[in-house]
């Protein structure tokens, strides 16, 4: 039963990983399709993480902010349910912490599309705060340069 639920598992982040490559290759059309199909499978009570990944990427193939402020709504709350001890059973967890500063960067960036600065200012903040977590390596360098901007672009607002 292990094993045929972490094939399972891999299977579901595969499929996203592909979805991926394909908005990374420029096709937002037929990635936003694909997650789209994915996430009516998985549904809102699939596995927290497969929901926080697909809907942080689901976001980025959003042609209007409002969906796409919804997408990154929906990764952060599959994000806030992988605390605690569910993220101690989850094998990924603790990627999920390294996650938390970009969900809330991405949500601050869609305050900021939207003319709402206090909501940005919010979740600015707490991608700040989240990004103690990261490491000192291209990822969280990448993170903390990104938060920096949008701090600049918020103050101009």
């Amino acid at each position: 039963m292990t094993e045929q639920r972490e094939a399972s598992t891999d299977a579901v982040m595969t499929r996203i990983g592909q979805a991926i490559m394909l908005l990374h290759g420029g096709d937002r059309e037929e990635a936003r399709n694909r997650l789209g199909a994915l996430w009516s499978e998985i549904g809102e009570d699939g596995d927290a993480l497969h929901r926080c990944t697909l809907a942080h990427y689901m976001a980025d193939t959003q042609d209007d902010p409002g969906d796409e402020l919804a997408w990154d709504l929906r990764a952060l709350t599959a994000a806030d349910e992988l605390t605690g001890e569910r993220a101690a059973q989850h094998p990924d967890a603790p990627a999920v912490s390294a996650f938390r500063p970009s969900l809330h960067l991405n949500l601050a960036a869609d305050y900021v599309k939207l003319r709402r600065p206090d909501g940005a200012r919010f979740h600015l903040d707490r991608a700040r705060v989240a990004s103690g977590v990261l490491a000192d390596d291209g990822y969280g360098a990448g993170v903390r340069a990104a938060i920096a901007r949008l701090e600049l672009r918020l103050g101009e607002l």
